[in-house]
């Protein structure tokens, strides 16, 4: 590699021989090897863009100054010296010293001119070495000062082309988060459009078609008001016709279907607009005579008075037969009218509590209509919003989005435009200082030349002039500038320069100033990144079994000059996870509870959690299902209870006792239900019994008549008297006196009605505020026959098993026993007591099943001899 000084001649070179330097004379005679490093390293210099390259001419140090002297001085005779300064500012000082020869003579110096002779030479040489060192001190600074001005200027430029590309970049990624949020919600708005439109469509169908069904009941509800209006036993007028109202039960020979007509036209007209004419036949199906109840046939009118006289004579005109529409075929009526029978009166209360029974059924099945179209409809309504919100949604992720996608493309062109802009003033900043670097490095050599030149006349001059003399000068020597710290650590701040003397002249020229001021930290600042607020999220790339949804951010301000770089500028999150379709996962079974009875059959029960819930339309068993509920016998062996007993009950219990006072199997069911309630209640005393407990009674029954019932279970802006309307009776509150009990049972009376089991089991729901807060509660219900109302029943024997075990005690010959399963508290095996009729209702085995049921206390013995049969 060629020295250091000789690289720093390349400038000067390419002056002299490319372009004729104004200092230097075009035939001055440089050395080949300097020749072939002007020509290399003018090719560097030409392509490099390496600043540090340049730095190293700007700055000049001492090593390669005093490098390049040398190398100069090594080279240097004096009529190139005198060449060198025939074309310098010192020329006609030079010519006016030496005369104009190139060699130097002892006449030339001519002491009477001013110049003190030799020491007046000397003088006016170490002069102009100073002045040369002094311009030379100041191009360093200059080109040093323009070195770093201009190279703030670069960094600014590669800033803002960084930033303009940063920017691009970052728009680049909003304008594809908005091209996949418009793809997304051009297919997803239409696909939602029509799941709308058929979810709307379909709503209205099943609407319109409950509508109508409730429209029929509604009209079925608004015939049997008018019916039981009609047929009401108590009121002042009863509907007849001929004096007469029969019932008459037919068969349709062509249907084999059975139906029911009654005698009164008017009754009969009402009862012809009913929908439910089968409900009707098999209500009245097993109406029966009652020898207690008027005969309707025989309310005659007796006012009638009668006539003997004789006919008129008259013969009459014969019409013409011939006029049957089915030419002595069947009619329709014939048909319907075959094997009609007459029944006998039919009993008024019975007929009454039969149309009852038919309206509330109806007004059941109208009260779940209602509550089936509300459902629907707030169903409907939910999914319509859903639907609609997140058409609006995508409309507007849409709009936002086509419109982020515009901002974005136009930030992007302007940020590629920008950064196109500033790279081409960037150019021109770099070739400047690269012409500048060139300028700065000729002149270097220039003033170096000029240096080595003086000082080689200096010496010469002496050495001829002195005999004797060596032509020695010492000049003054000074250290490397020291600077202090800079006023500004970023765009431009000023600095105070200091150096020492490291040697002073001796002979030689006078030492340059100590101190100097320059610019200082001319690059611009750092400039952080700041970045805008997280956009919304875009849309989930999959609608169920796990997608992406990404969010982008946009660059307020990117980062520049080894600022604070921005942080991530996308973010995705997991979406739709849950499974298109993914079955639940259930923990292991858990361990066998105890045993619920001690005797007559009960089962311990394990279950399985949930332990990973299903998702999208996968498929997980409900709680009271066998895949998660299972069941297996225990205790199966009878109760070891005296003969004719009821086993006994030792525990604190709240026990609520519903007596039926309507039973279907009429008074001897009633007699039945007494000695069962009775014997229950004596479970709970007798030796041994050490527990406090405390029992209830309510006897419900209700009106026989629809003037009655409505009172009870429609709107009235009156009170009410529940006992005297509405037949039901709270006999007794809690009260641990088994004897006042036993009393108030027996003490009650059957009462032939309806049988509003809803407003007892509400009379109940009050009671059970009463209970103790130590106890548990166990509701008792003896029901035989139907309930009036099986919605309502429902719907309160609910709200009981909330607060209370509800067990029933049915007679199952007339009772619904499916509808109860639902009822009775779970697990309706051990909360339902069955009694095929009322004589075994009256047995001490009823009582000890209710007992073994509600009451298990692990001191049951058991009984070996005996097995359970399945009840």
């Amino acid at each position: 590699m060629a020295p250091l000084a000789v690289l720093l001649l390349v400038p000067v070179a390419l002056s002299m021989k490319l372009q004729g330097a104004s200092n230097f004379s075009s035939d001055v005679d440089v050395p080949k090897p300097i020749m072939s490093a002007v020509v290399s390293h003018a090719a560097i210099v030409s392509h490099s863009d390496s600043i540090a390259e340049m730095a190293s001419v700007f700055k000049r140090s001492d090593d390669a100054h005093v490098h390049s002297m040398d190398e100069i001085s090594a080279s240097l005779t004096l009529p190139k010296a005198m060449d060198v300064l025939s074309h310098s500012s010192f020329s006609k000082r030079i010519a006016s010293l030496l005369g104009s020869g190139k060699n130097l003579r002892s006449s030339n110096i001519n002491v009477a001119n001013g110049f003190g002779g030799l020491d007046g030479a000397r003088k006016l040489l170490n002069d102009m070495i100073y002045e040369s060192m002094e311009k030379y001190d100041k191009e360093i600074a200059k080109c040093t000062d323009y070195y770093a001005k201009q190279c703030a200027l670069m960094e600014v430029a590669r800033g803002q082309i960084s930033s303009a590309n940063f920017i691009a970049a970052s728009s680049r990624g909003l304008i594809l988060d908005a091209q996949y949020n418009i793809e997304k919600t051009k297919v997803s708005i239409p696909e939602t459009k029509q799941e709308l439109k058929d979810h709307n469509a379909n709503c209205k169908s099943e609407l319109k078609a409950l509508n109508k069904k409730l429209k029929a009941v509604m009209g079925d509800i608004a015939v049997m008001t008018m019916i039981l209006k009609m047929s009401d036993c108590d009121a002042k007028k009863l509907l007849q016709q001929d004096g007469k109202m029969q019932l008459l039960r037919c068969e349709d020979q062509c249907t084999k279907k059975h139906f029911v007509t009654f005698s009164g036209s008017e009754l009969q007209s009402q009862v012809n607009q009913l929908h439910a004419q089968d409900r009707l036949a098999e209500i009245f199906s097993d109406l029966e005579d009652d020898d207690d109840e008027p005969d309707w046939s025989l309310l005659q009118n007796k006012s009638k008075t009668s006539f003997n006289n004789p006919p008129v004579p008259r013969t009459k005109v014969p019409a013409n037969p011939c006029t049957d529409p089915n030419k002595g075929a069947p009619s329709a009526e014939d048909k319907r009218a075959a094997k009609c029978t007459l029944k006998k009166s039919p009993q008024c209360y019975k007929l009454q509590g039969r149309f009852l029974q038919i309206q509330a059924e109806i007004a059941d099945q109208r009260d779940e209509l209602m509550e089936q179209i509300q459902n629907r409809e707030d169903e409907c309504a939910e999914i319509k919003k859903s639907l609609e919100t997140s058409i609006e949604n995508d409309k507007s992720l849409l709009s936002s989005s086509q419109t982020k996608l515009a901002q974005a493309t136009e930030k992007e062109a302007s940020a590629g435009e920008t950064g196109r802009q500033v790279a081409k003033e960037n150019e021109g900043y770099n070739n400047d200082l690269v012409k500048q670097m060139k300028i700065c490095s000729t002149n270097y050599i220039n003033f170096e030349t000029e240096l080595c030149a003086l000082r080689k006349i200096r010496g010469d001059l002496f050495k001829k002039m002195k005999p004797g003399h060596p032509g020695f000068f010492q000049d003054c020597e000074l250290s490397k500038w020291t600077p202090e710290a800079c006023t500004k650590k970023c765009e431009k701040g000023e600095q105070k320069l200091i150096r020492s003397v490291l040697q002073h002249p001796n002979g030689g020229s006078k030492c340059l100033p100590l101190t100097a001021k320059k610019a200082c930290n001319h690059q611009p600042c750092p400039v952080d990144c700041v970045l805008k607020q997280w956009g919304g999220w875009s849309k989930c790339s999959s609608k169920c079994g796990g997608g992406l949804a990404n969010r982008v951010r946009d660059v307020t301000t990117p980062m520049a000059h080894d600022g604070k770089p921005c942080g991530e500028l996308t973010e995705s999150k997991q979406c739709n996870v849950e499974a298109c379709e993914k079955d639940c996962v259930l923990h292991e079974w858990t361990k066998w509870t105890a045993c619920t009875k001690d005797c007559d059959g009960g089962t311990n029960k394990r279950v399985r959690m949930v332990k990973e819930p299903s998702e999208g339309s996968g498929k997980c068993a409900g709680q009271w299902e066998k895949a998660r509920l299972e069941y297996k016998p225990c205790a199966q062996h009878r109760c070891k209870v005296p003969a004719g007993e009821v086993l006994k009950c030792n525990k604190t219990l709240d026990v609520v006792l519903l007596l039926d006072g309507t039973p279907k199997s009429g008074k001897s069911g009633w007699k039945a239900e007494v000695t069962a309630a009775t014997q229950l209640v004596g479970a709970f005393t007798g030796p041994g019994i050490t527990a406090k407990p405390s029992i209830a009674l309510i006897h419900y029954t209700g009106p026989r008549t629809w003037s009655g019932v409505s009172k009870c279970t429609g709107k009235s802006t009156k009170k009410v008297d529940m006992e005297k309307v509405c037949k039901i009776t709270l006999v007794q509150h809690f009260t641990e006196d088994m004897k006042k009990v036993k009393a108030k049972i027996n003490g009650m009376s059957f009462t032939p009605g309806s049988k509003l089991l809803s407003l007892a089991l509400m009379t109940v729901k009050a009671e059970l505020a009463l209970g103790r807060k130590t106890a548990r509660t166990v509701v008792i219900v003896f029901i035989d026959g139907h309930p009036l109302s099986y919605r309502k029943t429902k719907l309160t024997s609910r709200e009981i098993r909330k607060k209370a075990r509800l067990v029933y005690v049915p007679t199952v010959k007339f009772s619904p026993l499916a509808d109860l399963k639902k009822w009775a508290s779970r697990r309706w095996q051990e909360n339902i007591v069955k009694a095929a009729d009322e004589k075994e209702l009256a047995k001490p085995d009823t009582g000890t099943h209710i007992i073994a049921n509600i009451c298990p206390n692990g001191k049951f013995p058991k009984l070996k001899t005996k097995k359970l049969k399945k009840r």
